[in-house]
């Protein structure tokens, strides 16, 4: 059955879903896309061992995954707006389905790379669709609950989706398998919760226009901008080291044989992060910048003493607190960006920082995963955290920009 038809036969049903348990069923979704894309981290360590690949192809395979990502984004992230919420989600759901599949048939680095594009397309598409539709269903009474859903629910779907990972490989059978067969489940009610909900675009015409990516940066913003490019760089710089080499890193001195310890510091880092971001959700955006500096200068500082002393408590305790500082720093420079644009200038500014995000995200990870290959795991983790370290020195020192624009309607970022 075309999928057309389906959402006309499932139009009457969707009728008596109320917005609420709409919202709540979007805000599921929203925390199961970053929580199946979180999932191949733990596993990475798996197929290394299986495969015999170098870090380099492991950061490799990682960065085809943002780029894709990335690259979605701009492309469909306006797409929802002209042919339905609906469509474009179950769109996803289906090539994330498909990603899925062929990790589960999977049997070599090929093979991984091209689930892992696939997976990011889906991934771009049903996120920037995602916190459309948790917009339009946000209860009149709560005008904030969007904004804390969007902000949490990225971090939270990353902790929740290495941990459950890392806890399936160590203890349960199948450990290729059984993951990607839980995770098709998961899909299949997504799609059932995405059919049954109702329709909230308003579908303007112009659905091909909106497909070219529009990047821009405003000349009366750019000083304000740039003032938070260290920051942004930084979080996201400090989250590629860990969801791409952080597993290998960590089994070099936490635990080698267990491959639920790499799965346990990505978690910790999201899962604080989503934390963060909860408890920091009615603060002003521009006073969490400095904060955000802080801690992750304070955390990353203490990570690189625990790798020096080769200490695994003290290096947990650097990415506790780094935690800290990643959720502050997402929380702060995107709420400062929302706040900063007109609404006619967000969409081309938004696009651009999530380019500065997504290259820091995924560049210095390739970078240090040919390193890790020449000077090793050790030495690799202690230039790299060094490095981060004096981007957010410099974070901390510049705070962001002097005087942000503050409107209490958009404190939190979609």
């Amino acid at each position: 059955m075309e999928q057309s038809t389906l959402l006309r036969c499932c139009s009457s049903v969707s009728q008596s879903i109320t917005h609420s348990r709409a919202f709540w069923a979007m805000a599921a979704i929203a925390v199961t896309f970053p929580a199946i894309s979180a999932v191949p981290t733990p596993l990475y360590s798996v197929y290394q061992d299986m495969w015999g690949f170098s870090d380099a192809v492991l950061t490799e395979v990682f960065a085809i995954y943002v780029v894709a990502l990335l690259g979605s984004l701009l492309i469909f992230g306006a797409l929802s707006d002209h042919v339905g919420r609906r469509p474009v989600l179950l769109t996803a759901i289906t090539f994330e389905a498909l990603s899925l599949l062929l990790f589960l048939v999977s049997g070599g680095v090929g093979m991984l790379a091209l689930a892992r594009v696939i997976q990011g397309l889906a991934t771009g598409a049903a996120l920037a669709t995602l916190s459309a539709v948790i917009v339009d269903l946000q209860p009149p009474e709560h005008p904030r609950r969007s904004g804390v859903v969007n902000g949490v629910a990225p971090l939270a779907g990353l902790a929740v989706g290495a941990l459950a990972c890392g806890l399936l490989i160590q203890f349960a059978p199948w450990p290729t398998s059984l993951v990607f067969i839980i995770l098709l489940g998961m899909l299949a009610a997504a799609a059932v919760a995405v059919l049954i909900s109702p329709e909230t675009s308003t579908m303007r015409p112009g659905a091909v226009a909106s497909l070219k990516p529009r990047v821009g940066l405003p000349a009366h913003l750019r000083s304000d901008f740039l003032s938070l490019v260290p920051i942004m760089v930084s979080g996201w710089a400090l989250a590629g080291l860990y969801l791409s080499l952080g597993p290998s890193i960590a089994g070099t001195f936490v635990d080698p044989d267990s491959y639920l310890t790499g799965a346990m510091v990505v978690s910790t880092l999201c899962g604080v992060g989503a934390i963060t971001v909860f408890a920091l959700r009615r603060r002003e955006p521009h006073t969490v910048i400095r904060m955000a500096a802080a801690w992750l200068t304070a955390g990353i500082a203490v990570s690189l003493i625990g790798l020096e002393l080769d200490s695994g408590p003290i290096a947990i305790l650097g990415t506790l607190v780094s935690g800290i500082g990643f959720g502050a720093a997402a929380l702060g420079s995107f709420g400062v960006l929302v706040n900063l644009a007109d609404p006619d200038e967000r969409g081309e500014l938004f696009a651009f920082a999530y380019v500065i995000s997504y290259l820091a995200f995924s560049l210095p990870a390739v970078a240090g995963g040919f390193a890790a290959d020449r000077f090793g795991l050790d030495t690799t983790a202690l230039v790299y955290g060094s490095a981060i370290l004096a981007i957010t020195s410099l974070a901390f020192v510049i705070g962001g920009p002097k005087h942000p624009r503050q409107d209490s309607n958009l404190r939190h970022p979609a």
